[in-house]
């Protein structure tokens, strides 16, 4: 049997995964990557090289802030947070999302 590799998200998805991981509360990077990974049962895996360029466009955006912190294990993170425009920008995002969704849907169950 063929082995099963983790599907590519849909572009501009991740922005609305961190988004929503961060209106949870404050997280670092690591965290968001490891939240990502935990409520999607080990489907969602965000790498580095993802994660990091997204949550500097969300920054660049004013969707989230940052500041340095120590983290569980006592080492310096930058812990990134939701701000009143990310919100926003939140639910722009999951509405547009779920329409995108719909539409998909019913691409796949035409008859």
């Amino acid at each position: 049997m063929g082995q099963r590799s983790n599907p590519e998200l849909l572009p501009g998805t991740l922005d609305l995964l961190i988004l929503r991981t961060l209106a949870a509360g404050p997280m670092h990077g690591y965290g968001i990557a490891f939240r990502l990974k935990q409520v999607s049962e080990d489907v969602l895996q965000v790498g580095e090289s993802s994660l990091y360029p997204a949550l500097q466009r969300l920054l660049l955006n004013g969707w989230v802030k940052a500041e340095w912190g120590a983290s569980e294990n006592n080492r310096r993170a930058r812990f990134y947070r939701l701000t009143a425009a990310g919100r926003k920008q939140l639910e722009v995002e999951r509405e547009q999302f779920s329409r995108m969704i719909g539409a998909i849907h019913k691409v796949l169950e035409m008859t």
